[in-house]
């Protein structure tokens, strides 16, 4: 998660400064002025209404002519990621397999900082009332496949991070003690696996795997998503998890 720095010649400090007006917008953020979207950026506000309005003359942005939005042109930059990379294409046919054996949904995930991202699922003829978009982003504790890939990661960096964040509770069941969350992050380190209820949404259950390239290093991280039902946590194991590993196997030959 650490990255080596990059020698100052090769920095363009406007891309950097585009891309972060760019992420300014969110849910509590839809819309901007340049002087709000200089406070969450840390520009000066000529600079923000600068690259806003370079970015309305681009297509990114709208603007009634004070505030301004981000247009569905957005989604072409995130979806280029979809159509260029090599691992959801690969693993596709397999989430298709997972769901045919067990009638659940499927997804494979990466960590984006300290952020599960899903970067491909599969669906079931089930409403999908317990099932995440393609690109969605949760907090990685949140999240099977979150807890699986922070598991991977060194365990003082891991503790760094949670000392330092703040947990928010999205049910009665959302861990929120710091030291209770490692311990779960260890387990799953130990056992080979992750399983996670209601923390992100109440009845529903997570188990996760870890994806391992040929190397054995983890990269991401197969999970099913399902309703807690009658199925008591060691049955959905029984019937999930084995499945899930041997089809982890499976990728990592053809990684």
């Amino acid at each position: 998660m650490e990255k080596e720095p990059l020698n100052r010649r090769d920095w363009i400090a406007g891309l950097e400064k585009g891309l972060a007006i760019l992420e300014a917008f969110d849910n509590d953020h839809p819309r901007l002025t340049p002087t709000q979207a200089a406070q969450l950026t840390g520009l000066t506000r000529t600079a923000a209404r600068r690259y806003l309005l370079t970015l309305e003359h681009l297509g990114y942005t709208t603007s009634d002519g004070t505030l301004f939005s981000l247009t569905p042109r957005v989604l072409k930059v995130g979806w280029s990621y979809f159509d260029s990379a090599r691992l959801p294409r690969t693993v596709q046919p397999f989430l298709q397999q997972i769901t045919a054996q067990l009638g659940e949904a499927a997804y494979l995930s990466v960590l984006d900082g300290w952020e599960l991202v899903f970067i491909a699922r599969t669906g079931t003829s089930r409403v999908m009332s317990t099932g995440f978009v393609l690109g969605a982003r949760v907090p990685a504790p949140l999240g099977s496949a979150g807890v699986m890939m922070l598991a991977s990661r060194p365990e003082e960096q891991v503790r760094e991070w949670l000392e330092s964040c703040v947990l928010a509770p999205y049910t009665p069941y959302t861990i929120l003690q710091h030291e209770r969350l490692f311990e779960e992050i260890r387990r799953a380190g130990a056992q080979g696996y992750a399983m996670l209820e209601q923390q992100l949404q109440t009845g529903v259950r997570g188990i996760a795997v870890p994806l391992r390239d040929r190397h054995g290093k983890v990269i991401a991280a197969l999970s099913v998503n399902m309703p807690i039902g009658d199925e008591t946590a060691q049955q959905a194991l029984d019937r999930v998890l084995q499945v899930l590993q041997d089809t982890a196997l499976l990728i990592m030959r053809v990684l």
